[in-house]
């Protein structure tokens, strides 16, 4: 049984569009630092676990509330990057796997920059560098082994791609289904593993029979790219 103790966090997706308003989507990435425990040297968006002071006074059980209020000063701190908290559009959420050092249920939102928004300024110590970067691009710097992307990261860079620009995303974002992914890991020895997520064959269950007829929801972490799977019946 994992006894790693579950830390709520929270996460924004900030995205901008590029070259003088005209060019395609890019999203905000930051690279953690080496030394760190969880994803260090990992490309991620801005967030960060919950402070105490990210709860609203008198409604310590308001998780939603302290998720917004957290996903705003992660910004701020890690990126000097200003979000609104009204103006965060819910995302999805994620839960890390049994058997990390660090786990960790998580808000993700989406927020467009602002125009006339600061320059991104990273805070030098969890996080060592930043860079904008179109979905695909940053996709296909993964897969040339350019940057290393967590699988969250991965599967919204996925789901970004398809957005054409910031008003498309945050117009489109609201109507989709809100994924809550809670990972289980089938390991596949050198290969690599595969994540199963809610909706697939094999969620609820311990199978490892990959190739049980049914839903598939998951993700193949294996050589030399990963692939992401959603299809029902």
């Amino acid at each position: 049984m994992d006894d790693v103790p579950i830390r709520n966090a929270a996460t924004v997706i900030v995205v901008r569009d590029g070259a003088d308003s005209a060019g395609p989507l890019e999203v905000l990435l930051l690279q953690r630092s080496a030394e760190l425990v969880f994803h260090g040297g990992s490309w991620v968006f801005p967030g960060g676990r919950f402070d105490p002071e990210d709860y609203a006074p008198g409604r310590p059980d308001d998780h939603e509330w302290a998720a917004r209020a957290a996903a705003v000063r992660e910004a701020a701190e890690e990126a000097s990057i200003s979000v609104s908290a009204d103006a965060l559009v819910p995302w999805a959420h994620w839960t890390t796997p049994p058997g990390r050092p660090r786990r960790f249920a998580t808000w993700f939102y989406l927020a467009g920059l602002g125009e006339g928004a600061s320059e991104v300024i990273v805070d030098g110590g969890e996080i060592s560098d930043h860079l904008w970067i179109t979905p695909s691009a940053a996709l296909e710097a993964r897969d040339r082994g350019d940057v290393e992307l967590p699988p969250p990261t991965f599967v919204s860079l996925l789901r970004l791609a398809r957005y054409s620009s910031v008003d498309h995303a945050l117009a489109s974002v609201p109507a989709e289904r809100y994924h809550r992914f809670t990972p289980r890991l089938v390991h596949l020895g050198e290969e690599g593993q595969v994540s199963i997520y809610p909706g697939d064959v094999l969620s609820g269950t311990d199978s490892d029979e990959l190739d049980r007829p049914g839903p598939r929801h998951r993700l193949w972490m294996v050589r030399p790219s990963w692939r992401y799977e959603e299809l029902s019946d």
